[in-house]
């Protein structure tokens, strides 16, 4: 028969750590095709002209096919509806108060839509403009056109750690081979981004502290070489970048190529500016396609690191054993047919005091019903002559 002892309310206690994990991802994943999965889930026509579309796409950290793919973040965009990309593009408001664009622009309401979601999740309102800084109250700190990374839980776990967030990123991009005879140009199918790059990231966090009442802890993403410089936002808890695309890259470089845009030919042939010709102008594909593969390289090197936050809730339990408890086990050869304790040496039979090993702690409730078990990495000799205390810890 097993022998049970009670613990007590103070033999338990509760803690609360946080652990910290360093991870990091390489350009090849977010610039690379075959690591970037698209979802078309948009499409104009069923005809030769149509253009069809994602609303994300996901980058992966290899070939998102296999099975042994993991998810790092999802990528999109999106447009404000009171912003001047939406003014430029827009043609008036019907009846019914929907929003009409010109026909040389392209998922304008997709786009005005995605920056509501994320306004609503993370500001709490979707009409709400995020602004970077975040406490701003100044319009010209607006983040009109809005990139947005929402990295996935199996790296940010319970959150991003304040001021360990940063990414290499290029501002401009090369001229393709459709315009080098214009260095100031890129060509929209362009991927090779230009020799010069700039490191983002959001120290000065820990100690300027801000909070959004849906989104959580929000840190300002600054330029490294001039912190006064804000190009966006981190949502902490949610592992949400959100990148001012005005701001983080030469909005005023000239862009030059054919875009799939509704028009009279189907095709719209573009020659200007990044904001807002290009990114009203473009599907959402192209625009996070040009992005992907000229923005953050296509080497094996890390453009973009963090550490995550992991808290672990535990539960300690103290096993206490006094002296005069546990000397004996209730395993059947431990004691011969008439109940006496089988010694090693049979002269010192009845003499010799009963001692055991205890290698397993079992919890039980008031049932006696096991409900856990710790094992010790080791026997541990329990005898008169001891006092032992186990720790329990459960995690959870």
């Amino acid at each position: 028969m097993a022998t049970f002892k009670t613990i007590s309310s103070a033999d338990i206690k509760t803690t609360r750590t946080t652990l910290n994990q360093l991870v990091d991802f390489v350009e090849e994943d977010v610039s690379g095709s075959a690591t970037r999965k698209k979802y078309q889930v948009f499409v104009t026509s069923s005809g030769g002209n149509a253009v069809t579309s994602s609303l994300f796409q996901t980058v992966f950290d290899q070939n998102y096919t296999l099975q042994t793919a993991n998810e790092i973040f999802d990528m999109t965009f999106g447009v404000h509806s009171g912003s001047a990309t939406a003014f430029s593009a827009s043609t008036g408001v019907d009846t019914n108060g929907k929003i009409l664009f010109t026909s040389e622009s392209l998922m304008m309401r997709e786009k005005i839509n995605v920056y509501r979601q994320f306004s609503q999740t993370l500001l709490g309102d979707a009409s709400s403009k995020f602004r970077a800084p975040f406490s701003s109250t100044t319009d010209t700190d607006d983040i009109d056109n809005a990139l947005f990374l929402c990295f996935k839980r199996l790296f940010t776990r319970d959150g991003v750690k304040r001021e360990t967030f940063a990414m290499r990123f290029f501002q401009s991009s090369s001229a393709g081979h459709a315009s080098e005879a214009h260095p100031a140009n890129i060509d929209v199918t362009a991927t090779n981004p230009s020799s010069g790059s700039v490191i983002f990231t959001d120290v000065g966090a820990a100690s300027s502290i801000e909070r959004s009442q849906f989104g959580g802890d929000v840190g300002n993403i600054v330029l490294a070489s001039d912190t006064s410089q804000t190009v966006g936002l981190m949502f902490y808890q949610k592992g949400i970048a959100v990148l001012d695309i005005e701001r983080a890259l030469n909005s005023n470089q000239i862009m030059t190529g054919s875009l799939s845009a509704v028009g009279a030919t189907g095709v719209a042939h573009i020659s200007a500016s990044f904001v807002p010709h290009f990114v009203a102008s473009a599907s959402m594909d192209q625009i996070l396609d040009h992005v992907a593969s000229t923005r953050f390289g296509s080497g094996s090197n890390t453009f973009l690191t963090f550490q995550n936050n992991t808290k672990i809730n535990s539960t300690l339990v103290f096993c206490r054993a006094t002296a005069d408890e546990f000397n004996y086990s209730s395993n059947p050869s431990y004691t011969d047919s008439e109940g006496r304790i089988l010694v090693i040496d049979e002269s010192e039979q009845g003499t010799q005091k009963s001692f055991a090993f205890v290698s397993t702690i079992g919890l039980y409730d008031a049932n006696e019903e096991l409900l856990a078990t710790a094992k010790l990495s080791r026997p541990v000799e329990k005898n008169d002559e001891k006092d032992l205390t186990f720790r329990v810890r459960l995690d959870f």
